[in-house]
């Protein structure tokens, strides 16, 4: 089943972001849970996910943002899109990507957007496969301490 994540699953995807790039789960803090307090609470952040008997397997993060050009249509979002190792090349996140789709159309945006670090020619196709392309656009990225 892909869905949005629910409000008490905050344990279950950091786990799950551990097959991303994250070396350990976080301290659950204040801090932490006011930030995910925040995401839950804002209609236009959405985390994604494809569960399988109970377990988060993959999901990705779109974030709907209000805009003033392009006939004040908004703009999405992609990020974090993970699978679980164990489950990858099962289309799942192919999965997410497109319910996140649905999310952006119903939200009238004119565009969704995402950024990956990766080189792996397997992860570009499938991006491009997914319906992404790197031809219209140039991203610079300035990384903040």
């Amino acid at each position: 089943m892909v869905r949005e994540i629910y409000e008490n699953e905050l344990d279950k995807i950091l786990e799950l972001y551990l097959h991303l790039h994250e070396k350990t789960i976080p301290e659950i803090t204040r801090k932490l849970e006011n930030i995910w307090y925040t995401i839950m609470q804002d209609k236009n952040h959405h985390i994604i996910v494809k569960e399988i008997d109970g377990k988060l397997v993959s999901s990705c993060a779109c974030v709907v943002i209000p805009n003033l050009t392009r006939n004040i249509r908004p703009y999405a979002f992609i990020e974090n899109v993970v699978t679980h190792s164990e489950y990858r090349r099962r289309e799942y996140a192919t999965e997410c990507l497109n319910y996140a789709r649905l999310i952006v159309q119903n939200a009238n945006c004119y565009k969704m957007m995402l950024l990956t670090g990766s080189k792996e020619e397997t992860t570009l196709s499938f991006y491009s496969k997914a319906g992404y392309n790197c031809s219209d656009k140039t991203a610079f990225i300035q990384w903040l301490e």
